[in-house]
């Protein structure tokens, strides 16, 4: 038994992509990155939604979102002493919860929060907690 190696075309012969039609590896990495899944907030229990925000690293992307505009922060925007792993984490949870809407724009991820629907579901508990950290300052 031999093994034959596969033989390779010479470097000229190879296919190459038109110049200007490769992506940047940023956008590369985005179109293959997952959707983000979103929670209904209606769907949402009472205790899934306390969970989330009794976190302070949480409370305080919430705070952050809740000054600023709809898609206007990405999520490497936030000044938080977490790594990038525990952030992400972090960012689903809030998800899950029905408080946060994310999409991506090229190889950023924007955010939202969900006040209107989260505020349908549990009237006043996203005030009292953006609320209650206006006071700990």
């Amino acid at each position: 038994m031999s093994a034959e190696t596969p033989s390779r075309a010479p470097e000229s012969e190879r296919t190459r992509e038109p110049e200007g039609t490769r992506e940047s590896e940023g956008a590369r990495a985005a179109h293959h990155r997952a959707a983000p899944v979103h929670t209904d907030p209606a769907e949402v229990s009472l205790e899934a939604a306390l969970l989330a925000l009794a976190d302070p690293v949480r409370r305080t992307l919430v705070r952050e979102l809740a000054a600023a505009g709809d898609w206007v922060r990405p999520c490497g925007s936030f000044d938080v002493p977490v790594t990038k792993a525990t952030l992400s984490r972090h960012f689903t949870v809030l998800r899950e919860a029905g408080l946060l809407e994310q999409r991506d724009a090229g190889p950023k991820r924007l955010n939202r929060l969900r006040r209107p629907e989260f505020d349908a579901r549990f009237p006043g508990l996203l005030a009292l907690v953006l609320r209650e950290d206006d006071e700990e300052r």
